[in-house]
């Protein structure tokens, strides 16, 4: 089943997951929407119909694994590995710093899937991808739930997103809602920023 754009919209709209308001993002940028997956990603039935948009478009790459960084990307990850009969695994953060922990490894050769809920720079992806790179894996595509970017950010491989959408984001020296100082900055994702 292959969901178009509003009614991937819908079903962030039905689980309050878009919010609107003044928003930190995790690349350090201001926005006056913010795309909070886990709202999604709660409920088992819309998991699966968002993240197989992406399992049917990488159905027939040759995958072996699928990864994702922590904490946004595991349970896309999951499910899109689900679909695809696969194995998953995870980055995280150990000391600011993306890394493979917990016995996980890829192997030189194996071929990887890197998934994420939310791309807007490509900031963690592009760090997964470096892992997925040294330890002499291949990675094959990329895959988000939401493109924030509208298809501006170029990872160098096959990217598909579930829903693409060119959302506003600002410096934060030009970021206009700081300038009318009304609506306090909220960063409501689960990485901190520095």
């Amino acid at each position: 089943m292959s969901l178009n754009d509003q009614q991937i919209l819908d079903i962030f709209l039905k689980t309050d997951a878009l919010l609107q308001g003044h928003f930190l993002l995790t690349s350090g940028r201001h926005s006056n929407q913010y795309f909070q997956c886990a709202k999604v990603l709660q409920y088992p039935y819309y998991t699966s119909e968002v993240c197989s948009v992406l399992s049917d478009h990488f159905r027939n790459f040759e995958i072996d694994t699928v990864i994702a960084p922590a904490m946004g990307g595991i349970i896309v990850g999951y499910e899109v590995a689900r679909q695809l009969g696969k194995k998953s695994i995870f980055t995280e953060r150990e000391n600011n710093i993306m890394t493979l922990r917990r016995g996980f490894t890829l192997s030189p050769n194996e071929k990887v899937l890197v998934c994420e809920d939310v791309v807007t720079t490509g900031g963690s992806v592009f760090e997964v991808i470096d892992i997925v790179k040294k330890s002499g894996a291949e990675v094959v595509g990329v895959a988000s739930i939401v493109d924030r970017s509208n298809g501006k950010v170029d990872f160098g491989y096959p990217f598909k997103s579930s829903l693409k959408l060119e959302v506003v984001s600002y410096l934060p020296e030009e970021c206009p809602i700081c300038a009318i100082g009304k609506l306090p900055l909220v960063k409501p994702g689960s990485r901190k920023i520095l």
